[in-house]
């Protein structure tokens, strides 16, 4: 029985990547989005085609109980889960503060913090139980630096780098590796950068920005740093960094 990465939003871009990634390494990536089956199939397949291991399931992490319910049939069906990649976005649009809904705030919220809090209480317990385990959360910009129309999603990564440093301060000792990315800048990723900007912008900014220019950051890459997080000897492991392209400023110099 191998062990296990579980992806939590798991599409085309870092998710779906960072778990073939996992799954060249040896480890059965089981890999979970909310929607978009064929999409999820079609990024097992590819692992399987590569000789890796992988399962796919829709996921709605909003949902009660959903989180819980996985993680235990994962550990009783499949593997003890030995890594999470929490990938879950939490964007809702640029909101004015007027225009931006008790509901959707919350949304944000759910989608941010408390899905990341109950996927913690469902797996750190069990890597506990084991003397070790990872748990790598992609993060964004909005985690460090607040915009105007950004109130759901900067209050919500927010929460989200804070609860990352309190699993830190409990689970540290105890073997288990918790690590805050914060991906600051724009990832040239289909699933959701292209969704955002519709196809045609999509490859435009690819070609005046990203291919051969590196403007883009590139999932691949990215794969290979969550890759050199897990396998960090515990003497010298990083709690949280930045990623962005060589070309882009800083969050802090904007």
């Amino acid at each position: 029985m191998k062990p296990v990465c579980l992806v939590v939003g798991a599409g085309a871009g870092i998710g779906g990547t960072v778990g073939k990634r996992f799954a060249e390494e040896g480890y059965h990536s089981v890999l979970c989005r909310r929607s978009d089956e064929g999409g999820l199939n079609r990024l097992v397949a590819n692992i399987r085609e590569d000789g890796g291991q992988a399962s796919g399931f829709l996921l709605n992490a909003v949902e009660e109980n959903s989180i819980e319910e996985r993680v235990a049939q994962i550990e009783l069906e499949i593997g003890p889960i030995e890594v999470v990649i929490f990938n879950l976005g939490a964007q809702v649009g640029n909101r004015k503060l007027e225009d931006t809904t008790y509901k959707v705030f919350e949304l944000g919220w759910r989608m941010a913090t408390f899905a990341l809090f109950r996927t913690a209480s469902s797996v750190c317990p069990l890597m506990e139980s084991r003397g070790k385990g990872t748990l790598l959360v992609t993060s964004s910009t909005a985690a460090v630096r607040g915009n105007a129309g950004q109130h759901s999603h900067a209050a919500a990564m927010g929460g989200r780098r804070m609860l990352c440093q309190s699993l830190n301060a409990q689970y540290a000792s105890k073997g288990i590796h918790v690590a805050h990315i914060v991906i600051d800048g724009s990832v040239d990723a289909p699933d959701t950068l292209g969704k955002m900007l519709g196809p045609e912008k999509f490859q435009k900014l690819r070609e005046t920005k990203g291919m051969e220019k590196d403007g883009l950051m590139l999932p691949l890459k990215i794969a290979e740093t969550y890759l050199h997080l897990h396998q960090q000897h515990r003497s010298v492991w990083t709690h949280e960094l930045d990623l962005r392209s060589f070309s882009d400023l800083a969050w802090w110099n904007h």
